[in-house]
């Protein structure tokens, strides 16, 4: 029998960006890793029911996929997140699979994106790609999650890595606000603005917080501060960049084990 290989994503109940995202992701390590069955899992209980009622589509959670597969007699599962940072929805998938260790021959969990330096270096040079045909005046502002989890320290770790780039990293739920960019750029030359979603999918989060022309948008809330702003609604998880980040988490996880 196959091994499994679960990508786990917090998920996101629009059809669209799941497919562009979350499924460009699942193809990318069906054809890598084509010796393993690969199957999806989602964090968000949330999001999960909203695709039931919308879609009439069951998705499971990672203990509820954990559980199917060994009773379908998996004995070797390996769990690669789509998360961004070591968070709690990563913390989440991480206990609720280690949950079957003494179930199964193998489990193992690979890191989410942003876990190393060199995760840190890959993902700037995507953005320095995004960033590429900028004018003087322009910059590019990354929308993330924010955590009340400690690892929210990472928005601000890539922020400052990028401090001599036109390009910032705000967070919706924690440090750095958005209210603290704002200042930033009446300091500087920067008259028009790209929003872009610091997150897999461009869901919930990037149509209303970043891009909706609500009043508390962060696109209405650059607009008054005298910036004229572009959304862009596209997830990380379309880039082949992203992708193939996430293939190599997921092979590194494999080491030793198996060649994938």
């Amino acid at each position: 029998m196959k091994p499994a290989l679960v990508a786990v994503s917090f998920g996101t109940s629009y059809p669209e960006t799941r497919q562009k995202t979350i499924e460009a992701v699942e193809k990318r390590l069906s054809e890598t890793f084509s010796d393993f069955d690969v199957f999806r899992a989602f964090t968000s209980n949330k999001v999960i029911k909203k695709i039931e009622e919308q879609e009439n589509l069951t998705i499971l959670t990672v203990d509820q996929q954990m559980q199917k597969l060994i009773a379908e007699g998996y004995e070797e599962i390996y769990v690669q997140p789509l998360h961004i940072i070591s968070g709690s929805e990563y913390s989440k998938a991480l206990h609720q699979a280690m949950r079957y260790k003494n179930q199964l021959k193998t489990i193992k969990v690979g890191k989410p994106l942003l876990s190393s330096i060199e995760d840190y270096q890959n993902v700037i040079a995507w953005l320095d790609t995004l960033a590429g045909q900028l004018a003087e005046d322009e910059a590019l502002v990354l929308m993330g999650h924010g955590s009340q989890h400690s690892a929210f320290t990472v928005y601000a770790c890539l922020d400052h890595m990028l401090m001599k780039k036109p390009i910032f990293v705000c967070a919706v739920e924690s440090y750095p606000e958005i209210s603290l960019l704002i200042e930033r750029l009446k300091k500087s030359r920067y008259k028009k603005i790209k929003l872009y979603p610091l997150m897999l999918v461009a869901g919930d989060h990037a149509t209303n917080d970043m891009a909706s022309n609500e009043e508390d948008s962060w696109k209405s809330q650059l607009e008054r501060a005298g910036v004229i702003v572009e959304a862009v609604l596209k997830g990380m998880g379309e880039a082949p960049e992203i992708q193939q980040q996430f293939i190599e988490h997921a092979a590194v996880m494999m080491e030793g084990t198996r060649n994938g």
